[in-house]
């Protein structure tokens, strides 16, 4: 069983004395794991960094089995990751979200795109923390939570939404809220993909996108809570406001 694909190494780690398990994020195998022979020498270690951009060819005697990883770097993301503490920060948020939410040996292209996209614009500091936003809603879509913000769920009204349901994921107007306003999450425009996208905005964008996360993704998945990658992403964020 082989085959060859290109992807973004979300973990490595030590195995034995001289290998590592890597598990890498592919366009076409999705979240896909296996060892490295020689990953832990001085040659190809410094490859083996998280965000990487790899091509890799992946050997097994039966499909169930881990298997083995060769490796050639495409494209390092070191240096941007490192250019500040936000750079960082958002890397460790997608690889550990990444790595927390998709099943194992699943294709997701569409955002397997979209994060080769937002890894792009590592060390981009003002526009990265929107696209970043944006990443979380697709990566919510992808894995059928959704959020619907096209009209009203009380009133059907397409105008003065300004509230998420944290029961539906469905968009209320301020009128429709009523009472009910402080129960309800904020909806900036920057979630509509309408306005300026002030970091104020993305913050509020993050804290609804982060409640899904939290609350509708993570005990589907068996109650475990999101790595804490991503709230210190979020806090390093919400430092500059």
């Amino acid at each position: 069983m082989d085959w060859r694909d290109h992807g973004i190494l979300l973990t490595a780690r030590r195995h034995g004395e001289t290998a590592a398990i890597i598990e890498v994020f592919t366009e076409t195998h999705g979240r896909h794991a296996g060892v490295v022979r020689g990953g832990a020498s001085r040659k190809i270690a410094p490859i083996l960094q998280p965000g990487a951009q790899l091509d890799v060819l992946w050997r097994a005697r039966l499909q169930e089995h881990i298997g083995t990883f060769q490796v050639e770097p495409l494209r390092s993301r070191a240096a941007a990751a490192f250019s500040g503490r936000l750079a960082l920060s958002g890397l460790n948020a997608v690889v550990a979200l990444l790595s927390f939410c998709l099943p194992e040996r699943e294709p997701h292209p569409g955002i397997y795109r979209q994060t080769e996209q937002l890894m792009d614009l590592l060390g981009q500091d003002e526009i990265w923390p929107l696209a970043y936003l944006r990443w979380e809603l697709a990566l919510l879509e992808e894995l059928g939570f959704g959020l619907d913000l096209t009209r009203c769920a009380v009133t059907g009204t397409t105008e003065g939404l300004a509230y998420v349901s944290p029961k539906t994921g469905r968009a209320v107007s301020a009128e429709g809220a009523g009472d009910w306003a402080d129960r309800l999450l904020p909806l900036p425009p920057v979630l509509r993909g309408q306005g300026a996208a002030p970091d104020d905005e993305i913050a509020a964008g993050l804290r609804t996108t982060g409640y899904f996360l939290a609350y509708r993704v993570a005990p589907s998945l068996g109650h475990t809570p999101l790595p804490e990658a991503r709230a210190r992403f979020v806090d390093q964020f919400t430092r500059r406001l």
